[in-house]
């Protein structure tokens, strides 16, 4: 009987294959280590690979693609209805996402172009880099607080300093106040 489905359950090393003829019927169940993978799919006829939309899965999809199999990536929501409750494994879920994918109405995720994984691997680093800049903006402003120093929040920049150049201000105003609250200094940093 020839295979016609195949659910792959990935992981960083060990992937489980669970695959399913014209009927329905389980043809094979195996673990595969991750140096195995491109030669057991290379080998095996043309078949429809199903997995979960996460990790490394587009990945895989373009690299079985170029072998002819037909890769559909499905939500992981899709797939976690039919993992059997009591069986919680690698096997149950590579069953459960062949079962998913042969389901009538199961929408399927497209496989990423490199091009688009890059274009989205910059906006995500870019995404970290922005939220980290304001955790340390938040946590030195906290601890300059701590010694009586107070520094302006961002949008509330002296003239000229706001905006999309603020990283590359010239100028950065810190209020100090005496014990009293009374006397204020001003002090300018220059900045390269």
């Amino acid at each position: 009987m020839s295979i016609t489905m195949i659910g792959l359950d990935t992981a960083k090393s060990v992937f489980q294959v669970h695959g399913v003829d014209g009927a329905g019927q389980v043809v094979i169940r195996r673990k595969l280590h991750r140096e195995e993978l491109l030669t057991f799919f290379e080998k095996q006829g043309a078949c429809t690979v199903a997995m979960e939309a996460c990790g490394a899965a587009h990945h895989w999809g373009r690299a079985l693609t170029g072998f002819g199999h037909t890769v559909r990536l499905i939500a992981p929501e899709a797939v976690r209805p039919f993992v059997k409750r009591c069986k919680k494994n690698d096997a149950a879920d590579a069953a459960a996402i062949c079962e998913a994918a042969s389901r009538p109405g199961v929408t399927f995720v497209p496989i990423k172009s490199l091009e688009q994984q890059g274009t989205l691997a910059v906006h995500a680093a870019r995404t970290l880099l922005v939220k980290q800049q304001t955790m340390l903006a938040n946590a030195m402003r906290g601890l300059a607080a701590e010694f009586g120093l107070t520094v302006p929040k961002s949008g509330s920049w002296p003239d000229g300093v706001g905006g999309p150049q603020r990283h590359r201000c010239a100028k950065m105003r810190v209020v100090r106040t005496g014990r009293k609250g009374a006397a204020r200094n001003e002090h300018h940093h220059d900045r390269p």
